[in-house]
């Protein structure tokens, strides 16, 4: 077969120290496949000439600084020639294998197939709060087979189920909503959970309370854009209650997982501290929407 068997699309928010350990750890572990690297680049001309350079072979969408995560993956998926196209962050570190992984998970019958994240960055007790507090839930072990969500950062899809929800897809909203359509048009999600991710990104206190509230805002309001002034008002309400939930929530998985308890006894505090960042997040976004939140998440 001529041609890419896996479209990558990688949207570039972060600068290119993270995008230079992503694409060298995709392009030497999986050489065995041949790949479409989608690279979407909203930090500018410094960053795109150096990936130019280096990565000759990628292709570059260039977008405005103020484009959306969930638009640049849009734009990616109209752009792949790949029967397969996978989505990772910048910040991502595939191992040797995942590409023919991905494909001969597909190559089962599946439409939609996820797996799982790994925390790869260890240095200090922020970033395993950071980790643990946003992929608790996606820490393997996961269940194998059907299921009812899969991670927007470690999947791949079919092209042909893209082109089918590609109304969806364009309408800037986050995986979960692709997701959810998809299932309820009757195409299963399925879950690799041998088939792993390591997320490698280092934040400061402030960076990581900033942009855990923006997520928050950015999904609440979309979740209840159009909806009616008592339906929001309604949901800001219950969103007061997300914090301890939240906390709860993330002890209890990461206990019953049997993994990380001595990061995670030392993450509590911070933890504490950013599930109530997330919650004043969806306050915010159901009473007041997204505002600029979307265009500000990296």
């Amino acid at each position: 077969m001529s041609g890419p068997l896996l479209s990558v699309v990688i949207p570039s928010v972060n600068g290119y120290g993270d995008l230079h350990a992503c694409l060298t750890a995709l392009t030497t572990g999986n050489a065995g496949v041949p790949l479409e690297l989608l690279v979407v680049e909203r930090c500018g001309s410094v960053v795109r000439d150096r990936l130019r350079q280096d990565f000759p072979g990628a292709r570059v969408l260039e977008v405005d600084p103020a484009v959306t995560i969930p638009q640049m993956r849009a734009m990616a998926f109209d752009a792949a020639s790949a029967p397969a196209v996978a989505v990772i962050e910048d910040h991502v570190m595939v191992p040797a294998g995942w590409a023919r992984r991905l494909l001969d998970a597909l190559g089962d019958g599946n439409r939609i197939v996820g797996g799982a994240v790994e925390n790869a960055a260890t240095q200090t007790t922020l970033d395993w709060a950071a980790f643990l507090c946003e992929y608790s839930h996606c820490l393997p072990p996961l269940p194998a087979g059907e299921v009812d969500w899969l991670t927007g950062n470690n999947v791949v899809y079919s092209k042909a189920v893209l082109d089918r929800f590609r109304s969806v897809t364009h309408e800037g909203r986050w995986e979960n909503y692709l997701h959810d359509s998809a299932r309820e048009a009757g195409v299963p999600l399925v879950c690799h959970p041998e088939i792993v991710v390591g997320h490698k990104k280092h934040y400061t206190f402030g960076e990581y309370l900033s942009q855990r509230y923006l997520y928050a805002r950015s999904y609440a309001g979309a979740r209840v854009a159009g909806a009616p002034v008592a339906r929001k008002a309604a949901y800001g309400l219950a969103a007061f209650v997300l914090p301890p939930l939240l906390f709860f929530r993330t002890i209890s998985r990461i206990v019953q997982k049997g993994r990380h308890r001595e990061r995670l006894v030392a993450s509590m505090p911070l933890i504490a501290v950013f599930v109530m960042a997330w919650g004043a997040g969806e306050v915010v976004g159901y009473w007041a929407g997204t505002g600029s939140s979307l265009s500000r998440v990296c």
